[in-house]
């Protein structure tokens, strides 16, 4: 085995963390070079023990899931679903219908750990107690044959950009931040890779089957800044290739990466990706090239949820969200057609699908979502023998009386 020593990535946030609150926003007592020469690293002081691709053993984290013959039909929980009350009346939906998975934050949009690991992890500083009990919720999980599906966020992570700066895109001296106040680190760098790989790993030997990392890509629009930003470009600063290639590189390196780390983990990778990706030869300003991350995970989830597409973007439909059947059936031939091209070596494709009401649309551009077009989006899966698919719903409350199986 190898020992990855990862410097200087976790830092104690307590010294520099006034408070989290309920919805994840983050207050800084200190920022920058301030809080970091007050805080003690975590991580450099720490050795991982990571076997590599040809190790001697496979981790058992002592739950046992099984993959669900019929394949994955799942639901999104947030760390504070999972952790909180509502986990039962989820767990009982799952119960009482076709779905049997569940893909639950690990790390969240801002960059949360969202569950306490034992006091020796490096990250049990920076942890957030949104999930009380992890052990508890695995088995409850185990007891009720719901396959665990861990989300870990990526390159959006608010947390680690306010306290290293340096691993993040800075804009006049201070972190950017997008326009909605959210930042992200840096997907050229491989210590940023090395940070979310190492939770990763922990959300492994906690019994999750299948790692979902999300946020894989630069912000939106990063085409329209990137000359403007200062950032560091890594092993990619000698990359002869254009700018739009070498992001297409850092994103796809990473995701090969995380593959290679995590094999000893005998779990799934899967990736979440922008629909529209796939219409595309790759979105330049993200660095994401569908074929070419979907060479390197075991799962595909293209996030095609009708009201996330423009007008005439896809099948010349005009307002997609008011054509949820007619839209999955356009995309799904797109996918299917671009994933025939890795023959034998496709990845499983598992669409998120849309069960919230985009009212933000405006009226007469989007319906009101319920059992009727959620259906319409799975049976247009199923019609192109895509057999597996994930809900999206930010709340985590879902449609009633859908039926997932036979819709």
């Amino acid at each position: 085995m190898k020992k990855v020593i990862m410097g200087g990535l976790c830092v104690a946030l307590a010294t520099s963390i006034s408070s989290i609150g309920t919805e994840g926003n983050v207050a800084m007592a200190e920022t920058g070079q301030t809080a970091l020469a007050h805080a003690p690293k975590l991580i450099s002081d720490n050795t991982f023990e990571a076997p590599t691709r040809s190790g001697r053993f496979v981790h058992q984290s002592g739950y046992h899931f099984d993959y669900p013959e019929e394949g994955v039909r799942g639901i999104f929980l947030t760390a504070h679903s999972a952790g909180g009350s509502k986990f039962n009346s989820l767990v009982d939906l799952v119960n009482d219908t076709e779905l049997n998975s569940m893909v639950i934050d690990i790390k969240d949009d801002h960059g949360n750990i969202t569950y306490m690991p034992d006091e020796d992890s490096p990250f049990y500083d920076i942890a957030k107690n949104f999930i009380d009990d992890p052990a508890e919720m695995m088995s409850v999980l185990e007891e009720n044959d719901i396959y665990p599906i861990a989300r870990v966020v990526v390159f959006k992570d608010s947390v680690l950009a306010d306290l290293r700066p340096d691993l993040s895109f800075k804009e006049n001296g201070s972190v950017w931040k997008n326009g909605r106040g959210e930042s992200f680190v840096n997907p050229f760098l491989e210590e940023v890779w090395e940070y979310n790989v190492a939770v990763a790993r922990e959300a492994a030997e906690m019994g999750f089957q299948d790692i979902q990392f999300d946020y894989v890509r630069f912000p939106e629009g990063f085409e329209t800044r990137d000359e403007d930003l200062d950032y560091e470009t890594g092993k990619y600063g000698d990359d002869e290739s254009d700018n739009v290639q070498r992001r297409v590189s850092a994103v796809t390196d990473f995701v090969a990466y995380a593959r290679d780390e995590l094999s000893v983990y005998d779990v799934d990778v899967s990736v979440d990706i922008f629909g529209y990706a796939a219409t595309v030869p790759e979105a330049p300003g993200i660095g994401q090239n569908f074929l070419k991350i979907s060479e390197n995970v075991d799962v595909i989830s293209s996030m095609i949820y009708p009201s996330h597409w423009g007008p005439g973007s896809i099948a010349g439909l005009d307002k997609p969200d008011l054509y949820p059947y007619e839209l999955t059936d356009e995309y799904a031939k797109v996918e299917n057609d671009l994933l025939g091209q890795l023959g034998d070596d496709q990845p499983v494709s598992r669409p998120w699908i849309q069960d919230f009401t985009a009212s933000y649309l405006g009226s007469g551009n989007y319906l009101n979502y319920g059992a009727a077009e959620v259906e319409d989006q799975i049976r247009a899966l199923y019609e192109n023998n895509i057999n597996e698919f994930l809900l999206w719903n930010a709340g985590n409350t879902y449609s009633e009386g859908v039926d997932y199986e036979n819709p």
